[in-house]
């Protein structure tokens, strides 16, 4: 099968290229998107992820052009016989600059897909109602593989920490990752520094996807020695550093469905910290409810001070069960549905 993504490759997130490098492997063929292959019609599928990244420029007219290029181009894409496959990462543009642009969007958008794929039973469930036109397509559940040999992963925690020169009794928080407003974390800096305990570290780190993200991360961290920013891309070579000395990842988001993040956190065996929200009950279901801890509402200082020491001192094993999760049988099972889709 040859099959064309939007996008085939990442610079951040690997998820992409191990899950074509796995169906690669598998005997197909996977190139990135490009104008030519649509008009040439040479691709059996053409498989969306975050298409909404169209309407996250914040300029108004670049937003507009690309989002109506793209939605041309699906439509010459069934025309030459291409189906369009959809994954459900979101149910929308995490900022939502323009919202009737993006209602106008989704409307056509999910009346020309062939089908759609979603990460969990939630988030099919949920993007059916939201999106009546695919009610009557094929859907199909292919959860998020985990990220185990993706990244380097060699250090000990006590190498770990002895580079980032933490003591082996501090309590380590960790926010990691690209820094998106949805990802709120003025909000976690502002409940941790209620925190009285002086042995107890948060660690921001990622690149701020807006210059007024990084102004407001800084302003809330400001004279507390305790948080420690770290505001730059991280090169995978570094991400064990922060994963291997953390006692637990936090992701407070506002808004959930599905969060690459806190599989991220479980593959490099960090317990997470997470709204009960979207998939992330299913997440718990596999990892254990011993490696996800939840919270329902705001994320309070009281619940956080609980979930570090929970993190840190509950009994559990060497590292969560994410055998469900292994990338060559999410290859298979997004080869299924392709083939499913075609077929129909």
């Amino acid at each position: 099968m040859q099959i064309m993504a939007s996008p085939a490759y990442s610079r951040e997130n690997p998820y992409i290229e191990s899950l074509y490098g796995s169906i690669r492997e598998l005997g197909h063929t996977v190139d990135h998107f490009s104008v030519a292959g649509v008009v040439r019609g040479q691709y059996a599928v053409w498989h969306f992820h975050w298409p909404e990244r169209t309407l996250n420029d914040p300029h108004w007219l670049r937003a507009i052009a690309k989002t109506v290029i793209m939605l041309l181009l699906m439509a010459i894409a069934r025309l030459r016989g291409i189906q369009t496959v959809w994954t459900v990462h979101n149910l929308g543009s995490h900022e939502r600059f323009y919202p009737q642009l993006e209602s106008w969007f989704w409307a056509v958008f999910t009346r020309q897909l062939s089908g759609y794929i979603s990460l969990s039973q939630v988030g099919l469930d949920v993007a059916q109602k939201r999106f009546p036109a695919i009610a009557h397509l094929p859907g199909f559940v292919v959860p998020h593989a985990h990220y185990r040999g993706e990244y380097p992963d060699t250090l000990t925690r006590e190498q770990a920490r002895q580079y980032l020169n933490i003591p082996d009794d501090d309590s380590v928080a960790l926010l990691i990752g690209r820094l998106r407003r949805y990802k709120n974390a003025p909000q976690l800096i502002h409940s941790f520094r209620q925190l009285p305990d002086t042995h107890s570290r948060l660690y921001i780190v990622g690149s701020p996807e807006f210059e007024d993200i990084r102004a407001e991360i800084e302003a809330a961290a400001a004279a507390d020695a305790r948080v420690q920013l770290h505001l730059d891309f991280i090169p995978p070579d570094k991400m064990q550093l922060y994963l291997r000395a953390a006692d637990l990842v936090v992701l407070p988001y506002r808004e959930i469905l599905n969060s690459g993040s806190a599989v991220l956190a479980l593959s490099f065996d960090c317990p997470v910290l997470v709204p009960m929200a979207g998939s992330l009950g299913e997440l718990q279901r596999v990892a254990g409810a011993d490696w996800v801890h939840t919270y329902t509402d705001d994320l309070t200082p009281t619940a956080l001070a609980h979930a570090m020491d929970w993190a840190r001192h509950a009994p559990r094993a060497q590292s969560p069960p994410l055998d469900p999760l292994n990338q060559g049988a999410i290859a298979q099972q997004t080869l299924e549905a392709y083939g499913a889709i075609v077929s129909r």
